[in-house]
């Protein structure tokens, strides 16, 4: 393959220190590491995709392994181990792919072949690229070699998920996390790139790839790439911003402006009308979503930012209508719609077409905004649909509207049965399922789950409860629960540990029951009824009327 052939990610890969961008404090201490003889038994190199873990690992062997000596730009050209290692066949530097050996057999070959030194080299080094998924057995071998290598003997670890290795494994490496290369920094070696390829590309084109890259010089050369390929027939044309839009499936943000505004202007039509063309152009809804909350972000922390313009692509203009939201909108509303936002994104993925349930969304928030508008004491003009200067009682009723919308028929069961009475010392747990509930609606979410799924039942009466438990039970669970139960009844309560089986767990009766209740539909004339109707149907879950 030539040089020309090579795709710009392989082209352009660093081969010495001084090529590598964004990365001047890790490099700086590697050179100060192998100047000084401090070099470490093992380097994990850590960070997300596409900046630099696997190549600065190629460039620390080079550096190490020089013929010359301490040489910081050993390159292609500089010796033979060079070359080697560039071209991935030097026998004294081993490159694994973790994610393709993950077995303890494959460490212990590894192992077996460190007994051995170098053949031409300084150091035998072994480059473990993604090594968070070796299997636990294979990082428990590789824990006593890690630790007393030989003087020979180097690893060099790349992962992009460092929180899967074990910590006695890290405790064994000198860490480097690699940041995300800056804007400003990525700009100017696109720059730099796509004047040696001859691309005509404006700034404004470079700055979206730069954006969209999100500091992965990997991605960007990827993007950058892309657009070349596109005009390899008429290269004398210039790309600009609408044309690098299209390749992307990217929009102006500038419209996500005026779409926010037509939702507090309560303009149903032309809010979809807005969407509908955005989503003709190929963006995809989760795309969508993401810049719609980060606009949603800006207006609402317009105050604190320094540089927007330059932070998110967006004109004057834009600016300013930015700027004006910032001043009609109460903080409130943005953070509902930031809320309604986030949880739109895990529906989605439950929904077979995207895109209606994303103008479905839209339709929500508009309504909502209506909503907001309805509780004030007088009706506020179109452009101005929550304002700051708002009363604080029209304030109050609004979130307490709000709150009541979202809350549910059975959170507000629950509190009757245990907070119409002020008085927590008033509060009694008759039973297990009391226990269950109340952690319910004090929110104790961890200590509901252990009672539901690793807790059986022995006896229950008023300040005792025996029970016995699975494996997987936390060890601080009993202090925590008779914690908890003495702050809510201002009562003792003995918490026993029996070796009796006790009742099957909350979680196994209701999956039982449900089994049950299964059958016994099955069974009921109605369900004859609709298999006699549609011959298709499948029976797939039960809801009960009064937990809804």
């Amino acid at each position: 393959m030539t040089n020309n052939s090579k795709v710009l990610a392989l082209k352009y890969r660093p081969q010495v220190f001084d090529d590598l961008i964004g990365q001047e404090i890790i490099v700086d201490t590697l050179k100060k590491s192998i100047s000084f003889n401090k070099i470490p038994n093992a380097f994990l190199f850590t960070g997300i995709r596409g900046i630099g873990k696997t190549t600065i690992a190629r460039v620390l062997a080079k550096s190490l392994n020089c013929s010359k000596g301490q040489n910081f730009s050993c390159n292609n050209d500089c010796c033979n181990n060079g070359v080697e290692i560039s071209e991935s066949r030097n026998i004294d530097v081993l490159e694994i792919d973790a994610a393709s050996r993950t077995g303890v057999d494959d460490v212990r070959e590894l192992i077996e072949f460190s007994r051995y030194g170098p053949t031409s080299s300084k150091y035998k080094i072994f480059i473990i690229d993604e090594v968070h998924m070796l299997s636990k057995q294979a990082f428990n071998a590789l824990l006593k070699t890690l630790e007393e290598p030989p003087n020979y003997l180097k690893f060099i670890f790349a992962t992009t998920e460092v929180n899967k290795i074990p910590i006695t494994v890290l405790s064994r490496c000198q860490r480097f996390d690699l940041s995300r290369i800056k804007s400003q920094d990525m700009l100017q070696f696109l720059i730099k790139v796509s004047g040696k390829e001859r691309i005509l590309a404006n700034t404004e084109v470079l700055k979206l790839i730069s954006k969209i890259s999100e500091g992965s010089v990997r991605d960007a050369l990827s993007l950058l790439d892309r657009i070349s390929l596109s005009r390899l027939d008429s290269n004398e044309k210039e790309f600009t911003l609408e044309d690098a839009q299209k390749i992307f499936g990217y929009f102006d943000k500038s419209i996500l402006i005026d779409l926010i505004e037509s939702i507090f202007n309560g303009d149903e039509k032309k809010s979809l009308d807005i969407y509908r063309n955005i989503y003709s152009q190929g963006v995809d809804p989760k795309v969508f979503l993401n810049n719609f909350i980060e606009i949603i972000y800006y207006i609402k922390n317009f105050e604190n930012l320094r540089n927007i313009d330059s932070s998110i692509n967006l004109n004057e203009d834009s600016i300013n209508k930015l700027e004006n939201l910032f001043k009609k909108v109460d903080p409130k509303t943005l953070i509902m719609f930031w809320q309604f936002s986030i949880e739109i994104m895990d529906e989605i993925n439950i929904v077979f077409d995207q895109n209606l349930s994303v103008e479905m969304f839209l339709i929500r928030l508009l309504y909502l905004n209506g909503m907001i508008d309805e509780q004030t004491e007088n009706r506020k003009p179109v452009n101005q649909p929550f304002s700051k200067d708002q009363t604080k009682d029209n304030k109050e009723n609004i979130k307490n509207s709000i709150v009541n919308q979202l809350k549910s028929s059975t959170q507000k069961k629950k509190e009757n049965k245990f907070e119409q009475d002020q008085n927590l010392n008033d509060l009694n747990i008759n039973s297990f399922a009391d226990l269950v509930e109340i952690c319910t609606v004090k929110k104790e979410a961890e200590l509901k789950y252990e009672l539901e799924n690793n807790v059986n039942l022995v006896s229950f009466k008023k300040g005792y409860i025996e029970i016995s438990f699975n494996n997987n039970l936390k060890k601080e669970f009993v202090k925590t629960l008779s914690s908890k139960l003495y702050d809510w009844t201002k009562e003792r309560w003995i918490l026993t540990l029996s070796q009796k089986k006790g009742q099957d767990t909350l979680k196994k009766n209701r999956a039982i029951k449900k089994e049950m209740d299964f059958e016994k539909l099955k069974k009921s004339e109605i369900y004859d009824t609709i298999k006699k109707s549609f011959s298709d149907a499948e029976l797939i879950d039960i809801k009960s009327e009064k937990n809804e």
